[in-house]
């Protein structure tokens, strides 16, 4: 069994400048108008908590010596930390571990390769580490945080794995009247799930931007772009722009994503490809049906890329294309989801 803890030094120096930058202004002395530090502090929230993971993988034809098979058992425990605010400042601190019980896997960190990979490696890692300044209808956050963009079509945590993406950077967030919102990241680092660091940090300089507005209750449109480039995966720098529609037309709703990707910064490839996304759907009770097209199109032999996605969570639960081919990829889907109770037992299904 091994654990490891990821080095921090990037997301450390980016919330220790942030923190210096805002000192003058958090630690003033006139607490007349607001909580002092004392009061902020005791109005600190811990959480603790467990979730217990069960997967087991059994491909035909995944190699050409042998079918591959594995097994993991593992429990991820989490301990959060919020405090309360003073002048608007608060800190916000997880850390989460993982450990296999059964760990007859390929972790995809290096652990057991000759199996099949389940991407849940041993790791104790810092999640979150942050200072945020709300005010009104203004937030601003600088360190490490989870980002969750609409579906976590482009930009998401991939929460289905034990050890969760996070970003590294500083975000804006702006939301006025329940109608209008904004929401700005610039990002430096990505964590995601792997547990050694080659393969868990993404460097660069990312750009997240995501603009929503509410027309009603019914009907919501949101407007995205992606701007990345990657220091070491130029490959994967791209420029994204697109559109999100969600509306609901009595016990009928529907979405509809249109984007347009080129490439970026130092990648190597000339392309410009599209991406097109249609669901309807309705709710029955406590079930919902749902049915979708999905099309990550391609250019020049490069297909349309999410690299920040909660991959996941599209196109099947078999992790198969977690990258897009070449000639990318068209999906037809039926999903069937909802919740189902024996007596105090919640279980549900999808």
């Amino acid at each position: 069994m091994k654990t490891k803890i990821l080095n921090t030094n990037k997301f450390v120096l980016s919330v220790l400048t942030t923190a210096i930058l805002a000192a003058p202004s958090a630690f003033a002395s006139d607490t007349a108008h607001g909580k002092s530090i004392t009061d902020a502090l005791a109005d600190s929230k811990v959480n603790v908590s467990f979730r217990a993971r069960y997967e087991a993988v059994d491909e035909d034809g995944a190699s050409s010596a042998a079918d591959k098979e594995a097994t993991a058992f593992t429990l991820k425990s989490r301990l959060t930390l919020n405090t309360g605010a003073y002048q608007g400042f608060s800190l916000g601190l997880e850390v989460d571990n993982v450990t296999a019980i059964v760990d007859d896997y390929n972790d995809a960190a290096g652990n057991n390769p000759a199996d099949s990979v389940i991407a849940d490696p041993e790791i104790t890692d810092v999640n979150q580490a942050y200072i945020k300044y709300s005010h009104g209808d203004f937030k601003a956050t600088g360190g490490r945080r989870r980002i969750l963009h609409n579906n976590q079509r482009f930009v998401g945590g991939v929460g289905w794995r034990q050890n969760e993406q996070t970003y590294d950077g500083i975000r804006i967030e702006y939301a006025a009247n329940d109608a209008l919102s904004f929401d700005y990241s610039y990002i430096h680092n990505a964590n995601r799930i792997f547990a050694d660091d080659a393969k868990s940090d993404l460097g660069g300089d990312f750009h997240f931007i995501n603009g929503a507005y509410k027309v009603n209750k019914a009907h919501k449109i949101t407007a995205f772009a992606y701007i990345l480039d990657f220091d070491t995966a130029a490959a994967l720098s791209t420029s994204t722009f697109g559109a999100l529609y969600n509306g609901k037309f009595d016990h009928v709703f529907v979405n509809a994503s249109l984007a347009t990707q080129s490439d970026n910064g130092d990648n190597v490839n000339n392309f410009d490809t599209n991406y097109i996304n249609a669901e309807v759907g309705t709710t029955l009770g406590k079930i919902t049906l749902l049915g979708g097209y999905e099309l990550l199109g391609s250019d020049n032999g490069v297909g349309f890329s999410t690299p920040f996605a909660t991959l996941h969570k599209f196109q099947g639960w078999t992790d198969k294309f977690l990258g897009t081919p070449g000639s990318g990829v068209e999906d037809i889907y039926v999903t069937v989801k909802g919740a189902v109770l024996w007596g105090k037992i919640k279980c549900n299904l999808s």
